[in-house]
């Protein structure tokens, strides 16, 4: 038996041409209406602090005085605000962005990702040209709107907002270990929820838009109240059970941001991964001015998936992590 590595590409030459057609097509979807295409560094000085995401470290020695730690981007989102900082205008990347622990059918840890941010839009004005860009290339029928409430009411049977952490807990036990368990914490649960019983729901649901996601789980996003409860201007979309992508109406408060960033910091703690030190040339970016805006990145390779039909991500990689 020989023990040479595999070289041939895991997606078919009808896959790859597909890829190609769609970057061709998106840059066409752009350039019609004005948004600038940019590049950022693959390679950043800082990493992210959000406590669900792992960066790839990069420690490299191209500047004088020896090696100095790097970090594969999970994002171009915080160069790209900065960008917009400069009065970059309406921009939009197409990056290859890197996540450690992520493989799986959906997963790989290096992936395409598009993003984009559109100065003096709201979150609902980014869903109607994330619907223009998504149903156009799939030719679906455009997304319904569902509340991150009515989601978790209608298909797991609780009120995430009214349900105690012991009942969350409770509920999350039948897929983890109890040390799990104790160890999740409220939004990891809530997050076990939307997998585990949420999402395959969606799948026969067709295209949806969830909105109204808990203020804990804002991440970049402003939050307001609605009927006494803080909610993140924040929206996913999803296709056929396949989440496709994550916006926001922008934060652009640079004390908020500075103290969500130390938020992150405790919760990283708490579950035993290292701190992670604050990008201060993206809090800088954000004390000189950040246009209000919305933002969306969005999954290139599911959206391929969708196109060809196709359920294992491999089928549209020339050369995943295994064959890389």
């Amino acid at each position: 038996m020989s023990n040479a590595p595999e070289w041939q590409p895991s997606a078919s030459l009808s896959a790859l041409k597909s890829r190609a057609d769609q970057l061709t097509w998106l840059r066409g979807f752009f350039a019609n209406r004005g948004v600038l295409e940019v590049e950022t560094p693959v390679l950043g000085r800082h990493g992210v602090t959000d406590p669900n995401l792992d960066g790839i470290s990069a420690n490299h020695s191209s500047v004088a005085g020896g090696a100095r730690g790097g970090w594969l981007q999970t994002s171009p989102e915080y160069h790209m605000k900065r960008l917009l900082a400069a009065g970059a205008g309406p921009i939009y990347q197409v990056a290859r962005v890197f996540r450690d622990g992520e493989r799986g059918r959906r997963h790989n840890p290096e992936f395409s990702l598009l993003e984009w941010y559109r100065p003096g839009y709201t979150d609902t004005d980014l869903m109607a040209e994330v619907s223009d860009l998504v149903c156009g290339w799939l030719g679906c029928d455009r997304p319904v709107v569902l509340p991150y409430r009515d989601a978790l009411q209608r298909f797991a049977g609780l009120d995430p907002f009214l349900a105690t952490d012991h009942e969350l807990m409770r509920r999350c036990a039948q897929w983890l270990e109890p040390e799990q368990t104790r160890t999740l914490g409220r939004d990891g649960c809530l997050d076990l929820l939307m997998s585990c019983q949420v999402e395959p729901a969606l799948a026969d649901f067709g295209p949806v838009f969830i909105i109204g996601y808990p203020e804990s789980q804002a991440a970049l996003a402003r939050v307001s109240e609605y009927d006494g409860v803080r909610l993140a201007h924040r929206f996913e979309l999803y296709v056929q059970g396949i989440e496709l992508c994550n916006g926001y109406w922008e934060l652009t408060d640079p004390a908020e941001q500075r103290a969500r960033f130390n938020a992150d910091n405790r919760l990283r703690r708490q579950s035993g991964k290292s701190e992670m030190a604050v990008d201060l040339a993206f809090v800088a970016a954000l004390e000189a001015g950040i246009p209000d805006c919305a933002g969306v990145a969005l999954g290139l390779d599911r959206l391929l998936m969708l196109k060809l039909g196709s359920s294992d991500i491999a089928d549209v990689l020339a050369f995943p992590l295994e064959r890389a």
